[in-house]
């Protein structure tokens, strides 16, 4: 196990001080790898805390880009990051807060065909993410790794946290989510919300886990689901059970491998994958709506969404109602659907298209697109 230095001492002399912590517990930090999946809302405390505590070695995974809706939660990045790649901001942040931190990043998503790479030389995998494909892959890879997965999921005021562990006698998160709910029923946190605080306070708890995890003081979220409801300021701890039939850790296992997550979590792929669903760029629509061709703009995200920026003629239908509300939409004319950068407006167009409407296209990239690329003045979010 690794010495602490003489600055380390110094430097976690708060931590030494704690009895059930002490020294052995700070060098089991230093010599601990954690992988952290998302440099988001999440992934900002959970890094910098875990950074400032001493962990040895920090691997982080996110493709994406800051951009300026970030800042009201993702504290890891500022003002002067807008534009750059997320992982390159967080490893100059995060050594600065611990110099001696070894920082691996990957640029790149967690899928199927990288993930057990990238997670087979750490201790322990966080899962920062807010989206059902990816959530679902950390758990399946940890499971076959035999490594613990700290969770944590937020939205608008409510939060939860746990530590899913098959190889500690504690469930996965299969086990307590069996199928992922059907698409559009459950809005990310861009589609719903999140107050800006939440992330830091969830965050914090799985930071907090994985100290537990590593160093073997406390007793960890193990079988247990953690509820936050902030409005209330009330807490619920909720007991999880292992699943006997859990395709991933039961008794029979039936999924052994990663496998179209994308698809398993009923998100449409895309225009390369889906060749068969009408599409056009926002340019094809500029010019459509130019030309004076008689058509229906469907914007199918939500009314807070709408009120910060909107395609002029659109009319609004949030994508759980679309089915009871197909009465709206003129089966005589082409419909053109658009969210706020193409992912629900797909699922609303393969619906549709299901349900009988035979001219209906999704427009790439969605208002998004529309901004940047057609009207510059528009807000973003």
């Amino acid at each position: 196990m690794s010495d602490l230095t003489s600055d380390e001492l110094r430097r976690y002399a708060r931590h030494l001080a704690i009895p059930e912590f002490g020294i052995d517990g700070q060098r089991r930090l230093k010599a601990a790898r954690v992988l952290c999946i998302g440099a988001g809302g999440l992934g900002s405390p959970i890094t910098m805390y875990l950074a400032a505590a001493g962990i040895g070695g920090l691997g982080l995974v996110d493709p994406d880009v800051v951009e300026v809706s970030n800042l009201q939660r993702q504290i890891l990045f500022g003002q002067k990051d807008i534009g750059r790649k997320k992982l390159d901001a967080a490893r100059e942040r995060l050594l600065d807060i611990h110099p001696q931190l070894d920082v691996q990043v990957y640029p790149e998503r967690f899928t199927a065909g990288n993930a057990m790479g990238i997670a087979a030389d750490y201790d322990l995998i966080i899962d920062g993410t807010d989206n059902f494909p990816t959530r679902y892959l950390s758990n399946d890879v940890a499971v076959w790794l035999k490594k613990p997965n700290v969770y944590g999921s937020i939205l608008r005021f409510d939060g939860q946290v746990g530590v899913f562990a098959p190889h500690l006698g504690a469930p996965c998160y299969r086990c307590m989510c069996p199928q992922p709910p059907p698409p559009g029923l459950v809005p990310s946190c861009a589609e719903g919300g999140v107050l800006g605080v939440l992330p830091g306070l969830i965050g914090s708890m799985q930071a907090l886990e994985a100290i537990k995890l590593i160093t073997g003081i406390g007793q960890p979220l193990l079988g247990k689901l953690l509820h936050l409801d902030t409005l209330s300021m009330r807490f619920r701890t909720l007991t999880l059970r292992r699943d006997p039939d859990c395709p991933v850790c039961g008794d029979k296992p039936t999924i052994t491998q990663p496998i179209d997550y994308e698809g398993f979590c009923g998100i449409p792929q895309s225009r390369a994958a889906a060749p068969n669903m009408p599409t056009m760029t926002v340019h094809e629509l500029k010019d459509l709506r130019h030309s004076g061709d008689d058509h229906f703009l469907l914007d199918v995200r939500e009314p807070h969404e709408q009120a910060i920026c909107r395609i002029e003629g659109a009319t609004l239908i949030p994508l759980g109602e679309l089915e009871n509300r197909l009465g709206e939409l003129p089966r005589h004319k082409r419909i053109l659907v658009h969210c706020k950068s193409g992912g629900r407006s797909a699922r609303a167009v393969s619906r549709l298209r299901e349900l009988g409407f035979s001219d209906v296209w999704n427009v790439s990239g969605g208002i998004i697109a529309w901004a940047r690329e057609i009207d510059p003045k528009m807000s973003e979010y």
